[in-house]
């Protein structure tokens, strides 16, 4: 198996690649320490296994699933316990729990070359995964990918974000980025008090609002501080002045 390391603990990466010399049929073919530069890595290099610690530099292993175009086996590799069981929900090869003995990582070798050798190439790894594994948390940034690389984007640079079937689309200060990811899961992760879902369609930074008109029946339009406007429903705009306070 051609395995990849994300660890940004040297420690912790010294150990790992202690317990994979004793394995004959693995090829560490690279070490990582920050999510953005093993994302670029996995896309070109196409791993059969990542050994991912979720706390990284840069993008967190959560965030890197997101941008993977190839997508390898998963080991997590952590000292947080909270997101275990749903990584076994969603079927995540293992979670090792930091400290973990040789025979407990052997045991997850074991799990990913049974996984490899019945599905007998990539396996997919769900999107929703990385947005379920890490729903306690308020979003700081999002991590979206296109051709010209990975971007990553602090939530106070988001004007408004767009719903476009099972995409959306990041309206920001640099441009638009398409991401797959849904309105709903997105909205649970968003700061409450910094994002207002006003329509079906749109979430909108209320830091961004310049001024709110009546538009047809029942429907208003916000204009952002670009000039852009778009449209708020009744009840998105009941919602704003609830947060708003007006």
């Amino acid at each position: 198996m051609r395995t990849v390391i994300v660890e940004d603990e040297a420690p912790a990466s010294a150990l790992l690649k202690k317990y994979l010399s004793a394995h004959d049929d693995i090829e560490l073919i690279g070490e990582y320490g920050d999510g953005f530069s093993a994302a670029v890595a996995i896309n070109r290099d196409k791993p059969d296994l990542i050994l991912l610690d979720i706390q990284l530099p840069r993008i967190n292993g959560f965030e890197m699933l997101e941008v993977l175009d190839h997508m390898p086996l998963i080991v997590f590799t952590t000292a947080y316990d909270e997101y275990a069981v749903k990584a076994f929900e969603r079927n995540a090869i293992d979670y090792l729990l930091k400290p973990f003995s040789s025979d407990r990582f052997n045991e997850a070798l074991a799990k990913a070359r049974e996984r490899l050798a019945l599905s007998g190439n990539e396996v997919k790894y769900s999107t929703t995964m990385a947005n379920d594994l890490s729903s306690s948390i308020p979003l700081a940034r999002i991590v979206v990918k296109d051709n010209k690389g990975i971007h990553i984007i602090g939530t106070p640079e988001i004007r408004y974000f767009e719903a476009q079937d099972d995409y959306i689309m990041v309206h920001c200060e640099q441009g638009r980025f398409v991401k797959k990811q849904t309105m709903k899961s997105l909205e649970e992760r968003l700061n409450p008090k910094q994002f207002v879902r006003i329509h079906r369609s749109y979430i909108v930074n209320v830091a961004n609002i310049k001024r709110i008109e009546p538009y047809e029946k029942e429907s208003y339009l916000v204009f952002l501080k670009n000039d852009e406007k778009i449209k708020a429903s009744a009840s998105g705009y009941k919602l704003l002045r609830s947060r708003l306070d007006f």
